[in-house]
């Protein structure tokens, strides 16, 4: 049986998907459950590099639209080596995972409405 932490997921802290330029939170509580559960199922640590993101934030100013991480259903997470990201991407896809970017260092992961879309910076 595993043991919740205080923000009630196993693996991570709310604290995680904080942005990083506000200091705002709204990260949706049951896309962190799925990540969660992701990194359960994956067997090894899953780093957030970027999580919510507020409207304010620079990256999202820059959009015509403020995105995923603005809407707190998605994160980057730094992913150390070519095995893991095939992992990660495969296991992602099987969950359920709908929005799926891949760049050398991360993998953005998100849970739109939507079919299935897959990208590369």
């Amino acid at each position: 049986m595993s043991i919740l932490n205080e923000d009630g997921f196993i693996y991570f802290k709310k604290a995680e998907f904080t942005c990083h330029e506000t200091g705002e939170n709204e990260i949706n509580e049951d896309f962190v459950h799925r990540l969660d559960n992701l990194r359960g199922q994956l067997g090894f640590p899953l780093v957030i590099s970027s999580g919510y993101r507020s409207p304010e934030h620079t990256v999202e100013r820059r959009k015509h639209k403020p995105g995923t991480h603005s809407q707190g259903i998605a994160a980057d997470i730094l992913v150390s080596n070519a095995k893991r990201r095939g992992q990660l991407i495969k296991k992602a896809i099987e969950m359920g995972f709908t929005g799926i970017g891949m760049e050398g260092r991360f993998i953005h992961l998100d849970i739109r409405d939507d079919d299935l879309t897959m990208w590369t910076y």
